[in-house]
């Protein structure tokens, strides 16, 4: 396993992060997912992902229990809050309130007296920006935290957050969105300005939830017991990818992932490692043998010729639009 700094901190995470959402509570049994933790952990993942809202709180809780008699130094465990996690209206958003309850469960869910990272799951734009960072300063000054994120925040909102956040002493160091070879909608602005301001990306679904895998054929249905045939949530995230435009384009990067030994899964990890504001990636899986094989995109550096050769095939087809980034315009 290769390590990179998160943004401009001191903290160092792993190039491949492993996440539960959609898998861990939900998706997979406690044994399976417990056996992917174990895989990630021999393969050297130290940083783990999860957040309060997946599968109802119920990821948070397996990961604890994955992670119980780990040596606590030697992880880099990382959550968020938001989105609801009950049925009152303070049980969502980036109030104080919310905030503040939010990670009393979660720490009792990771079996853990603090999380390296405590991440705005989106903005809230019902609470003012002021008092979403003063909730977070103090959860850092009381060692609960000890760094600050954010996930799919636009640029000039990262910009704000990291202005109060130094104001107020602590550091804003990271973002979370999702970042592929199809979905690149990060790059011509949060990017940058995260470049600008020293804060690195932790991006979630590198093989755009599993389409960059080459298993999805054009004109062809989807495997059975694919996450595009998932009823309970999945199969609305990869339906946008699930286009014959898009799948006959897949299949075209093939003889590039064989020129340079490389699995389609491990070449979109690969390519987004390529970007030098990605700190970490996130994989997640169903089955140990999926953390082994994505695994061994650390550390890979893909040519420039072999990046042109990439952006010449998806490039067409990838969603650049910045506007695509955002959170909801009131709370769920």
């Amino acid at each position: 396993m290769h390590f990179r700094h998160l943004g401009g901190s001191g903290l160092m995470v792993s190039e491949i992060s492993y996440g539960n959402w959609l898998t861990h509570g939900s998706q997979v049994e406690e044994d399976a997912a417990l056996a992917c933790v174990r895989a990630a952990l021999d393969e050297g993942i130290t940083t783990f992902d999860t957040a309060d809202v997946y599968a109802e709180t119920r990821a948070e809780a397996v990961l604890g229990r994955a992670l119980a008699g780990q040596r606590r130094e030697g992880l880099e465990t990382l959550t968020k809050v938001y989105w609801p996690t009950g049925k009152g209206p303070n049980d969502r958003g980036l109030s104080r309130k919310h905030i503040m309850e939010s990670i009393h469960g979660s720490l009792k869910r990771l079996k853990t007296d603090y999380v390296d990272l405590y991440q705005a799951h989106r903005y809230d734009y019902e609470t003012p920006l002021e008092e979403t960072m003063q909730a977070f300063a103090d959860i850092v000054r009381q060692g609960k935290a000890l760094y600050i994120g954010v996930s799919e925040w636009k640029a000039e909102e990262i910009r704000a957050g990291v202005t109060l956040a130094r104001q107020l002493g602590i550091q804003l160091v990271s973002s979370q969105p999702q970042y592929s070879m199809l979905w690149r909608i990060i790059e011509a602005q949060v990017v940058p300005t995260c470049q600008e301001l020293g804060v690195g990306q932790i991006v979630y679904s590198p093989i755009a939830q599993g389409v960059l895998t080459g298993k999805y054929r054009p004109g062809q249905a989807p495997p059975p017991g694919s996450r595009a045939t998932d009823e309970k949530g999945g199969a609305d995230f990869v339906k946008r990818f699930i286009r014959d435009e898009i799948l006959e384009r897949v299949q075209q990067l093939k003889p590039v992932a064989d020129e340079v030994g490389l699995s389609l899964a491990q070449l979109a990890v690969a390519w987004v490692l390529q970007n030098p504001n990605v700190s970490s990636a996130i994989i997640g899986a169903s089955r140990p043998e999926q953390v082994k094989e994505n695994v061994k995109a650390a550390g890979v550096k893909l040519s420039a010729e072999v990046m042109r050769r990439i952006d010449e095939i998806i490039g067409p087809v990838a969603e650049r639009d910045p506007a695509r980034t955002g959170s909801p315009p009131k709370r769920p």
